[in-house]
């Protein structure tokens, strides 16, 4: 990894480095799977969930976002996309390198968005790639906010289910993935953020209704996964899942709030 100094005045997408960090020899089957799948509602199976190799990665995650030459503070950015492609099921004891670097870094009229591009490869061969666009926020240049329409009610497909989301889940979620950004952790940490409450993980709230897919409509091996984060989804709380049962080729799915109004997350699954 290059190292450089913080950039002074406003910083740019073209303030962003190319920053990669990679490390070999991780087990897919650490201790923490076993939580891992109860946190996220996950069943037992000789495969690891897709979303796995994100936690996994993730302390590449933060060396990337720590290294000196990365000009932003590491609270206050904002997850807006993410997209998994696993081209074959994962065994769980499987020993995979794993690769991530920063790219596609864009300013934008809410601040500067670029991805985290993170690849598992086992025996050499890529078979886990992965996209998380993150946004660190900055006022619009001229001071002035751009008003935007407002989005029609999302429509209700046909599987639905509830998902719960306890008060600690953000701190269960966080133990076991090692993301313990206060803003999911206790209400009084989010305040201090804006939050009027502690929120859900945006990589839990995918999980779980991965999770609960596949328990309607089977498991997920070979499959693209490409979701928005959209709504704070607020702890403790209720959502309700809903997709499109028995859909060939992309399956929509949406984690709607209570009352179905407003969406957390919308996504699609496409199975390869």
């Amino acid at each position: 990894m290059s190292g450089r100094s913080r950039k002074s005045g406003r910083p740019s997408a073209s303030d962003i480095p190319e920053l990669d960090a990679r490390i070999t020899g991780v087990r897919t089957d650490t201790p923490a799977i076993r939580e891992y799948r109860r946190v996220c509602g996950f069943a037992a199976s000789s495969h690891c969930p897709i979303t796995w190799p994100h936690i996994l990665a993730f302390p590449l995650h933060i060396r990337l976002m720590t290294d000196q030459a990365f000009p932003f503070p590491l609270l206050g950015m904002v997850h807006l996309r993410n997209r998994i492609d696993q081209h074959r099921a994962i065994g769980q004891g499987e020993t995979l390198e794993l690769v991530a670097r920063l790219a596609n870094a864009t300013d934008t009229d809410r601040g500067i968005e670029f991805d985290i591009v993170t690849e598992a490869l086992s025996g050499g061969r890529s078979i886990w790639t992965e996209n998380s666009t993150i946004l660190y926020r900055q006022p619009v240049s001229n001071g002035e906010k751009k008003a935007g329409s407002t989005p029609a009610a999302p429509q209700m497909l046909s599987g639905q289910a509830t998902i719960q989301a306890s008060g600690n889940i953000g701190f269960q979620y966080g133990r076991v993935s090692g993301d313990m950004n206060p803003i999911h952790l206790h209400p009084w940490s989010a305040k201090a953020f804006g939050f009027p409450r502690a929120i859900a993980h945006g990589m839990w709230s995918k999980a779980r209704c991965l999770a609960t897919l596949e328990e309607s409509e089977g498991p997920v091996t070979g499959a693209s996964v490409d979701v928005q984060f959209k709504k704070p989804f607020f702890l403790p709380g209720t959502a309700i899942l809903t997709w499109q049962r028995g859909r060939a080729g992309s399956m929509p799915f949406r984690l709607l709030n209570k009352d179905a109004s407003a969406p957390h997350l919308e996504g699609s699954l496409e199975r390869l």
